[in-house]
């Protein structure tokens, strides 16, 4: 037996025929013929009917016998639907009517039904009625008298027989043969239906008459969506209170030819399994997926992504070669070693979603079957039909796979594949790059932004804010670096000072000294050497710093010359880098590459004329030689006005004046040359002594844009924390509102701060842990760190951030800088360690922004290799939209206990297969059953040869079919007499 299993089929299972006994508006000569062609012609093609008359099954066997006799050949069932009206009365004056659907299976079902039938009685006029043809005639005539003819009297009779639920509960409850081939559907409308039960008095008597029926015979929505559970009441309130979940079905109730097979909104009954009245059995089991009312069945997956049909060729080991499949669940099962993973792989093979280390993997080790028996493939090909119409082959040895033109038409997750994903070493690549995957394609095309893939995507909305806080963290080390130098120079504001004040003495000696060589007689021309000193030391100062600008101008074209040669350039090609995606062309970028605004070649050439110039003016020409007695420089003459040369020449000649020895001539003179070198020196000393003094407020206002750009860093750094959770926001989102087994599914976006690594730097680098004080020993500044800052590190906003960083160096810095490895009067080194600790305390390098997966709040790194396999399902099965292809898998309960996979993994496949066909190798029987697959495949293999491949069959059918389900519960189950003693066991009470 092969067959695609569970399918959607239209079945009619209210339909009155010609001759029915009640209201029979069939005429016409050619009555039967008229109605046997409608129904041959009618559109969605009807393959099953429950032929329906009041009481009597006569209209049900002449359709047996004109089907006998060629008709009705599309129609595979027929069964007899007795209607039965109740002695309960409706709101619009009618009965509620009861169907009874009768297994046609045994071939005594009438002479059965009629025994059953006529245990019901109807006790009116002193007398009692049975429920069969003879005293439906008799109830006729004696309500009637006037009646004679039994067709009339048969009708009348009917019409007023009523049958006591109760005793119908009870016949019903006795009879082993109607438990066993009987199913109880009643009328759910208002007229002859439950709803029309509305007073409180029989509100009872109605839930006892929905709980006893098994079917619902209703075609609104409304309806069905009630008995399933989804509307006022949740499905377990209906188990409760109805004995289970109801399906719902829909007939024409044709009375007349214009009726028969037209119900009302083309409300149609579909039924999903075989033509077989276990199928109906199987829709009471699982109404949601097997009963539907409506013009068309719930569609599945897209036609041309599946696989309707596989053909295994030159196999000799593949008794069965040809295996037809089903468009939903496919449960492949066997014993182990029977072919049930042969069959997985041919079909992967066939889908080219084999990966090549699959190919690779070594025969001896590895799981796969055509891995393991490649050898022995020899010419073996599949060929795979699609249901768009589409065939492919492949060779099953590899050789034509993974070609360059080939792509995988299918999702194989073998178990290789899952070992690999989810391992106990932890979790891979692989499973973080799939949940990226499916992420990145929860996002429509628009939001992707021509991103390729979810790195890229992540690339797009964070590089900005990653920029960012690297401009921020270089701004931090570059002002870090210059509070280190003004917090040298404030230590230079003594030093400094004192030697001010050493250089003033040192002069006032020398200037001292000086006046001591004076002769007497010379004071004048002292006094005017010493005007003329004065005026030549403010000159030399001007020409010196025209000498300092023009060595500045010098530099500066060096740089500008380097900056457009290579800085410019290479900025250029790292803005390009960082912004790939901008699509502008080179000349475009061309308009980026940095310039100065003006002319600087020409300014600076301009600027250092103007320098060379000014000193020049400065320096003045020296006067020609004239007489040493007349001065050079009148007395009233403006000496500020007058150049270096003149004023130089007038202290020579005045020098000469100052005595006859040219001894002391020579003093004076190197005297008044220390001391003019002195003044230089002095004007020096008191220039970075001003420069110190003025430290102090521009490195509290240093600190104040380090503390800024501190929390600018933090600000891009919650930017990109923002920005993640935006990419995740679509699925967070679907996540949110799910329920079940996806609603443990849980992704959340944060900043990690790493404390320990960020404190056991400074505790093993820059901390001198000896010294006494708190932060004596390992671990005591990563304690308060941990108290002081861990928290604004990784919930905090910016501002938060700044104040707890401000508060902790409030707090700790004295103390830390106590345990400095340096003295502060060892200069040198205390410099380089004050900026390797600024560096560290202001350092971001540990803080990091992460998406963490969680499964039932625990971290998917933490999970066992079942539960991340059970992540992995959720990922294909539930998340993965954008996926329509067949999704193979492997054994998907390995390392799973039963428990789990019922309440994890059954609602996840029987979602899935809605959307996607699924084929699936399983052990479990939850898996198969729970699941209510759409075609269950038992794999069987005989002896293996040596040398060779054992012959392999397989068996196919719906879980509709007995022998399908015996083979289920012989391989899952251990058969039924295993399965039976373990519920006696274990008390488990199995009813219906």
């Amino acid at each position: 037996m092969l067959s695609r299993g569970s399918e959607w089929r239209r079945w009619e299972p209210h339909i009155h025929a010609p001759g029915t006994v009640m209201n029979n508006q069939f005429s016409g000569p050619n009555a039967w013929g008229d109605y046997l062609s409608a129904l041959e012609q009618a559109t969605p093609v009807i393959e099953a009917i429950a032929v329906t008359d009041y009481y009597v099954t006569d209209t049900y066997e002449e359709v047996l016998r004109h089907k006998a006799a060629g008709r009705l050949p599309s129609i595979k069932l027929v069964f007899p639907n007795v209607e039965l009206r109740l002695d309960v009365a409706t709101a619009k004056g009618g009965f509620v009517n009861l169907h009874l659907f009768v297994s046609p299976e045994d071939p005594q079902h009438l002479d059965e039904l009629r025994r059953l039938l006529s245990r019901l009685q109807f006790n009116v006029m002193q007398d009692r009625f049975d429920c069969t043809r003879a005293d439906l005639i008799r109830l006729g005539k004696k309500a009637d008298p006037s009646i004679t003819e039994d067709r009339a009297a048969l009708a009348y009779g009917a019409n007023q027989f009523k049958v006591n639920f109760q005793k119908l509960r009870e016949v019903f409850t006795e009879s082993g043969w109607a438990k066993k081939n009987i199913l109880i559907a009643v009328a759910g409308g208002a007229t002859d239906g439950t709803s029309g039960v509305r007073e409180a008095a029989d509100q009872t008597i109605r839930r006892e008459i929905e709980g006893f029926a098994h079917v619902i015979f209703a075609g609104s929505p409304a309806q069905r969506e009630f008995w399933l559970g989804r509307k006022d009441l949740g499905p377990d309130e209906i188990r409760a209170r109805y004995g289970g979940l109801k399906p719902c079905l829909h007939g024409s109730d044709a009375h007349k030819l214009d009726d028969v097979a037209s119900p009302f909104g083309n409300r149609f009954s579909w039924i999903k399994g075989g033509l077989e009245f276990d199928a109906l059995r199987q829709a009471c089991i699982d109404p949601d997926g097997r009963a539907y009312v409506g013009e068309q069945p719930p569609r599945s997956a897209m036609p041309s992504q599946v696989i309707s049909h596989v053909q295994i060729s030159d196999a000799d080991w593949a008794i069965t070669p040809d295996i037809p499949l089903n468009h939903g669940l496919v449960a492949i099962i066997g014993a182990r070693g029977s072919g049930k993973t042969a069959l997985a792989d041919v079909i992967a093979a066939g889908c080219d979603a084999i990966s090549p280390s699959g190919w690779e993997a070594d025969e001896s080790i590895s799981p796969s079957f055509l891995a393991r028996a490649r050898g022995l493939m020899g010419s073996a090909t599949a060929t795979l039909t699609w249901g768009g119409g589409a065939t492919v082959t492949r060779s099953l040895d590899g050789r034509d796979a993974n070609g360059h033109m080939s792509f995988p038409r299918a999702r194989y997750l073998s178990q290789q594949f899952v070992e690999e994903l989810c391992s106990a070493k932890g979790v891979s690549d692989g499973l973080v790059e799939e949940i990226e995957r499916v992420i990145f394609e929860s996002h429509s095309q628009d939001d992707r932004e021509w991103a390729i893939d979810f790195a890229e995507l992540r690339e797009q909305q964070t590089a900005r804010f990653q920029q960012a806080r690297e401009r921020e963290a270089e701004a931090i080390s570059d002002v870090s670096d210059r509070i280190a130098s003004e917090f040298e120079k404030e230590s230079l504001v003594g030093p400094l000072a004192t030697q001010v004040a050493q250089k003033k003495k040192l002069i006032a000696d020398y200037t001292a000294d000086r006046a001591k060589l004076v002769v007497k007689g010379t004071e004048a021309q002292v006094a005017r050497h010493t005007q003329l000193s004065e005026a030549a030391q403010n000159l030399r100062n001007k020409i010196q710093a025209y000498g300092n600008q023009r060595r500045t101008f010098v530099a500066l074209q060096g740089e500008v010359r380097s900056t457009r040669a290579t800085g410019a350039p290479e900025m250029l090609r790292q803005a390009q880098a960082r912004h790939a995606n901008s699509g502008m062309s080179a000349q475009q970028w061309d308009e980026f590459l940095l310039i100065y605004k003006g002319d600087v070649d020409k300014s600076l050439t301009a600027y250092i004329a103007w320098a060379d110039g000014e000193a020049r003016k400065l320096n003045g020409v020296p006067p020609p030689p004239g007489d040493p007695a007349v001065a050079l420089i009148a007395d009233g003459a403006d000496l500020a006005a007058l150049p270096l040369a003149p004023i130089a020449a007038e202290m020579t000649r005045l020098e000469a004046l100052f005595s006859a020895d040219k001894l002391v001539r020579d003093q004076y003179t190197a005297l008044t040359n220390r001391i003019a070198q002195e003044n230089s020196a002095l004007q020096t000393l008191e220039t970075r002594l001003a420069d110190a003094q003025g430290a102090a407020t521009r490195r509290k206002n240093l600190q104040a844009e380090r503390d800024d750009a501190y929390g600018r860093v933090f600000e891009a750094i919650i930017s990109e924390q923002n920005a993640l959770a935006a990419l995740y926001a679509p699925l967070m989102a679907r996540l949110a509102s799910s329920s079940g087994t996806l609603s443990k599914l849980s992704f959340s976006v944060r900043r990690i701060a790493d404390v320990q690594a960020w404190g056991s730097i400074a505790e093993e680098e820059l901390l001198d842990r000896r010294k006494a004080g708190p932060f004596y020993g390992r671990g005591s500044l990563i304690t308060a760190a941990t108290d002081a800052l861990k928290s604004a590190w990784e919930t905090g906003t910016a501002a938060q951030v700044q104040a707890a960083m401000t508060a902790f160096m409030g707090r700790y810095l004295r103390d830390l800088l106590s345990h400095a490895p340096y003295a502060p009067t060892q200069q040198v080194e205390f410099r380089a360690w004050s900026k390797q600790f600024a560096h560290w305390l202001f350092g971001t390098g540990h803080i990091s922004v992460r998406y963490e997966i969680s499964y039932d709040g625990v971290d998917i790194r933490k999970l066992s290799p079942g539960t991340r396999g059970i992540v992995l399902l959720l990922l294909y099965l539930a998340l993965d939209d954008s996926d329509d292809r067949p999704l193979i898998i492997d054994q998907p309960e390995e390392n799973l206990d039963p428990k789990s996979v019922f309440d994890e993994l059954v609602a996840l496949f029987i979602a899935a297969k809605a959307k996607r066909q699924v084929i699936m190798v399983t052990h479990n029987a939850n898996l198969v059953i729970n699941t209510d697959a759409d075609q269950i495949i038992v794999a069987a293999a005989g002896p293996h040869p040596s040398g060779g491949l054992p012959p392999i069959t397989y068996v196919a059918g719906g879980l509709e079919t007995a022998d399908i389900r015996k083979s289920v519960c012989d391989i899952l189950e251990g058969g039924e007499a295993a399965f039976r003693e373990r519920a006696r066991r274990l008390r488990v009470r199995l009813e219906r």
